[in-house]
């Protein structure tokens, strides 16, 4: 498909996680950090980046598109997150977010034209929770290590609440009772705050494969596995690898997934 137009959609963005477990979302630990104030989530900005590809290519997006993204700046509650789509030369779209005069976010979409198989189940086995989870480090993170397998429900109040969270108001989602693709991104996180204990930490991107589309009524579960843990410019990252599933064996999406764990202010 070739897409001919630029298009562009604003959100006024709202912090979903003041009260999450990761204070970097949280007004007054962000500022220590030398933020402006609580971060709006990167998993809720690229649900934002996400509009336009849903806009253009429907549920097939959702069935077998594939996308990236890369966090530069944060977005902040009550502000404006203005999303441009521009097709770019290989049939697909260079989306950028800007807030304040900033590039926040960048990365893209596009649609292939066949849709790639899942990875084998047997690379991502299920693996139990830790009964107590260890603080997050490079020796509960080993390179090459599983992770424990996180599942919860997914209803249609959890989906109306989310839509509206992130602002969402493609008709698509309510008419055909979808899950959003910034709610699977959401599982990437659980992969990693579910298995271990994280002070602030901060999403820096994703790239993302879609398999399957998942509808409201089904189990959603994460499994990971550690492909790096490292430190770059004082900051400790973790890379993961994370396959999304419903009903806990059908392959909605791959995302390899990169956060920083313990940003250089926690460890100074």
């Amino acid at each position: 498909m070739t897409l001919a137009a630029a298009s562009s959609y604003q959100v006024e963005a709202f912090n979903t996680a003041k009260a999450s477990e990761n204070k970097i979302h949280d007004d007054e630990v962000a500022r220590r950090f030398g933020f402006g104030g609580g971060l709006v989530p990167g998993v809720d900005v690229y649900a934002y980046m996400t509009h336009p590809a849903v806009e253009a290519w429907g549920a097939e997006w959702l069935r077998r598109g594939v996308a990236d993204c890369r966090f530069m700046k944060p977005v902040y509650e009550g502000r404006i997150a203005a999303v441009t789509a521009q097709p770019d030369d290989d049939g697909g779209l260079a989306i950028r977010v800007e807030s304040e005069g900033q590039l926040c976010a960048e990365g893209s979409a596009r649609l292939p034209d066949k849709a790639a198989p899942p990875p084998a189940l047997d690379d991502f086995p299920v693996l139990p929770l830790p009964d107590e989870r260890p603080p997050a480090s490079p020796e509960a993170m080993p390179v090459g290590a599983g992770l424990g397998t996180y599942t919860r429900p997914f209803d249609a109040d959890e989906a109306a609440g989310y839509l509206a969270d992130v602002r969402e108001d493609l008709a698509i989602y309510r008419e055909r009772a979808l899950v959003h693709p910034g709610h699977i991104l959401r599982f990437a996180n659980w992969g990693l705050s579910q298995n271990v204990v994280l002070g602030p930490w901060i999403h820096v991107g994703s790239e993302i494969r879609h398999f399957d589309h998942a509808s409201h009524g089904e189990d959603i579960s994460v499994r990971s596995r550690v492909l790096k843990n490292y430190e770059h410019k004082g900051h400790r990252f973790v890379e993961l690898d994370c396959l999304v599933l419903a009903g806990g064996d059908r392959a909605l999406a791959q995302v390899h997934h990169t956060a920083i764990y313990e940003p250089r202010q926690v460890r100074g």
